[in-house]
């Protein structure tokens, strides 16, 4: 048979009409390294090897189940958690009862840390964007009157990932409920945090022993329980396009298939237990495809390095939530028709389970009145709306299957270039994929606020009057104190001696390398020992991992593109070097635990391109540290990059350090998510200015630099006899 393509009398005429269009509708490659053609044909499904299975068939490209959401639907889950157990398990029972199927646990950002919540460090962390565990009984107080037996449950936990999965264990066992019946899945991605969330606590090569003993773990004991999930979500939420979230996914998976492998495991004894999260964004056929293209690549990639028996240990199975950062402050209603499309690309990309954000996310934590419309957002689509009809949907589409068959090629090539650097592990103590991704989250940023890349109500298509929306608000005082003397009943309760028994094995087995040490875990939660006692034992044999901030640069403002936009920047960066013959020096600081630094790398490195001396801060510093360190450096300006809702703590606490110092000359902006109800509180304790979300990086420079010369003239002689010590 003839490979000559034959085309019906209507599809030549077409085609002729399309080649003699006019150039605006060329092709274009898209910031995730997709070529995109305005017209596509069946000769675009010649490359697509990828379509010869049906669902449920290795590389399971069209769905990891032969009938998919024919026979089932995709679960429903809420990411949820603040305050104290209490208050999350309220919230927990009331989505249950509104439809969600399966409870995924955020933690407060002290818990990731590995800290309990009377650590000084973690003052204005503690149950702000996630729920305070610190204890069993905080675990125990979280599930009560949910049957862990019955309901299968998420936890987002990397860092302190042993004394949180322990203390789940050991809360299952005191309900009544034993390992081997607990479902759900434990995060235990520890690679990703080192690349771009950051809520790490030992170096890379113990963190690996880490998950690999995990693994060893739940495989032997716990059947029904996935042992890692492994997360493109941050990723994406990062900045990473599409290309890099499938590459550096997959290859994080990899490493951890190696690391099992290398212990003595076999593959197929763990591999069918391996999940995967991907975030979601508007790229709606692109993200849908990316799902295809993750399954097949994920089933080569394995055949080809551990040639597995079981077929299970093959299949990719994700669970997706929608895009955190494609929600806007600005016309916020408008975030329900970004999550709507997102949620749709997911299912028809075939997810197994599925997070729908809240439309205020962008502002604050999720209200009730938020959370219903998000859950019943997924409730409407699995019964409204006919995606559960038939399997794969998509299937066939010129479009679709070449963006899938573009996706699985780049994909692999840079797979490839990890392996050629050793894996995974290497290239993160390397800094290559964090680099990476840190130039494209610039280059995004600067095409939007250039505008060549619209957002609806942020760049184009502002409204003049924004809604009020009313945000759920946590009292982070009260919740520390509750916390407290919950951890003081605990400690006044137990048996010491057990305990220090407990984490003297632990300390052991770490120094060792010999023992399970999810295992030793268990044993210390069960005698009652912390969340952070665990964490120090462990680390005071580790370490407590420090990483290193760098500065990408010449990537925004090459992007932006129109340059005579930026002049006024660079205008008023000269004045300022004319009359004080220094550049202006901003000093970037990330205070508590909130490791989340896309917006703090992107601020860095356009602030740079425009002419600033830009000081990255270390991630987590304290108040007190932060305002010792730029004081040190002389600089002109701080900026606090504020995302886990501490600002109303921390900021402030910054702002009398400064002041003690007799350093009130220099400004303090921030930026980040913080509620406008906030602004007025922040200035009053003396922040210069505060840029919300969907702030252009360039409107913020200028302004500040504008305030930095009001600023440097007004407290010229002041500022002139601190740094001479007078």
């Amino acid at each position: 048979m003839s490979n000559q393509t034959h085309y019906t009398l209507w599809e030549t005429m077409a085609l002729a009409e399309y080649k003699n269009a006019p150039e605006k509708i060329s092709g274009k490659t898209s910031l995730d390294g997709l070529e995109i053609k305005p017209l596509y044909t069946k000769d675009d499904l010649k490359e697509c090897d990828h379509l010869e299975n049906f669902p449920g068939q290795a590389p399971f490209t069209r769905g990891p189940k032969a009938t998919m959401y024919t026979g089932r639907p995709w679960t429903i889950r809420q990411y949820a958690g603040f305050s104290t157990a209490e208050d999350s398990n309220a919230f927990f029972k009331q989505a249950l009862a509104g439809g969600q199927k399966g409870l995924s646990v955020a933690f407060d950002l002290a818990t990731h840390r590995g800290y309990d919540s009377d650590h000084p460090r973690v003052s204005g962390d503690v149950g702000k964007a996630g729920v305070a565990i610190d204890t069993v009984e905080d675990m125990k107080r979280l599930f009560a009157d949910i049957p862990l037996d019955k309901m299968s449950v998420s936890m987002t936990m990397n860092g302190a990932v042993l004394p949180i999965l322990a203390s789940f264990i050991v809360a299952g066992e005191e309900q009544g409920v034993s390992a081997k019946d607990l479902s759900g899945t434990i995060q235990n991605d520890i690679l990703k945090e080192f690349m771009v969330r950051n809520t790490y606590i030992y170096p890379p090569e113990p963190s690996m022993r880490i998950v690999s003993d995990i693994i060893a773990h739940t495989a032997s004991e716990m059947p029904k329980f996935n042992s890692i999930s492994i997360s493109g979500y941050h990723m994406q939420e990062a900045g990473a396009n599409l290309v890099q979230e499938l590459a550096f996914t997959l290859a994080d998976g990899l490493e951890y298939v190696k690391a099992a492998h290398e212990r003595g495991l076999d593959v197929d004894q763990f591999a069918p237990r391996l999940s995967f999260f991907f975030a979601i964004g508007m790229n709606f056929f692109a993200e849908t495809a990316k799902l295809r293209a993750a399954r097949t690549l994920w089933a080569s990639w394995m055949s080809r390095l551990f040639n597995p028996s079981d077929t299970k240990s093959l299949m990719l199975r994700t669970h997706c939530q929608t895009s955190g950062a494609s929600l806007t402050e600005q016309d916020p209603y408008n975030n329900i028709v970004r999550t709507t499309i997102e949620a749709m690309a997911a299912t028809l990309g075939g997810t197994q389970s599925l997070h729908t954000n809240s439309f205020d996310e962008a502002i604050a934590l999720p209200s009730e009145f938020s959370a219903k419309i998000a859950r019943n957002t997924q409730l409407i689509l699995q019964h409204e709306a006919g995606l559960t009809d038939t399997i794969d949907p998509l299937a066939g589409s010129y479009y679709v299957e070449n963006l899938t068959s573009q996706l699985i090629s780049k994909a692999n090539m840079l797979i490839e270039e990890i392996m050629d650097m050793g894996g995974m592990t290497v290239a993160v103590q390397q800094g290559f994929p964090k680099r990476a991704i840190e130039k494209i989250a610039t280059k995004k940023q600067a095409l939007i606020d250039s505008g060549q890349q619209v957002i609806v109500g942020v760049n184009r298509y502002q409204s003049e009057n924004e809604p009020e929306i009313d945000v759920r608000m946590i009292d982070n005082s009260s919740v520390r104190n509750a916390q407290i003397t919950q951890i003081s009943k605990v400690k006044s309760a137990r048996d010491n001696t057990a305990v220090a028994v407990a984490l003297s094995k632990l300390k052991e087995a770490a120094q060792t390398g010999q023992n399970n040490l999810l295992s030793l875990a268990i044993e210390a939660m069960r005698a009652r020992a912390t969340i952070g006692e665990v964490s120090e034992t462990l680390s005071d044999v580790y370490t407590r991992h420090r990483g290193v901030s760098e500065v990408v640069r010449n990537i925004y403002a090459d992007a932006y593109g129109n340059a005579e936009e930026l002049e006024p920047i660079y205008t008023a960066i000269s004045q300022f070097k004319s009359e004080t013959n220094n550049a202006p020096i901003l000093y970037l600081a990330k205070l508590g635990q909130d490791g989340h630094d896309r917006g703090a790398k992107i601020i860095a490195s356009a602030f740079a391109d425009f002419g600033y001396d830009v000081i990255a801060g270390d991630l987590f510093e304290t108040p007190q540290e932060a305002a010792e360190s730029a004081i040190s450096k002389n600089v002109h300006v701080i900026g606090i990059s504020s995302l886990a809702a501490g600002h109303k703590t921390l900021i402030p606490e910054l702002i009398n350090h400064l002041k003690a110092k007799k350093a009130e000359d220099i400004l303090v902006i921030c930026g980040g998510v913080i509620p406008q109800q906030d602004y007025d509180f922040l200035y009053e304790a003396g922040v210069a200015k505060i840029f919300g979300p969907g702030t252009a990086v360039s409107d913020a420079a200028l302004e500040t630099t504008n305030a930095v010369i009001s600023n440097n003239q007004r407290t010229h002689n002041y500022r002139k006899a601190r740094l001479s010590g007078e």
